[in-house]
């Protein structure tokens, strides 16, 4: 996207669209199962949208080992501007 807006990969908006479109919870393990990467490539793209602001991580409480991944009002923001976008290109 141009201007300000935090520019994506490909990956890290398939990931980021996964966690919004789809019914929580999500999880590492989840995500990677379901879009074929691997764990660690979701790992470091969560790290990138995490420091932006479009999701946040929560402890399980009953398993302390699970972490699970929460949808924010700033990367919802974020996908409404895209849309807005594909939206114009289109009736360009």
């Amino acid at each position: 996207m141009r201007g300000t807006a935090a520019d994506l990969t490909s990956r890290q908006m398939a990931i980021l669209l996964e966690i919004y479109l789809s019914s929580p919870p999500h999880t590492v393990r989840g995500l990677a199962k379901s879009l074929n990467l691997s764990k660690p490539v979701v790992t470091r793209a969560l790290d990138t949208m995490s420091r932006l602001g479009f999701v946040k991580r929560k402890r399980d409480e009953t398993d302390r080992r699970n972490v699970f991944l929460q949808r924010t009002v700033k990367g919802a923001t974020y996908l409404a501007d895209f849309a807005s976008v594909i939206e114009g290109a289109e009736k360009a």
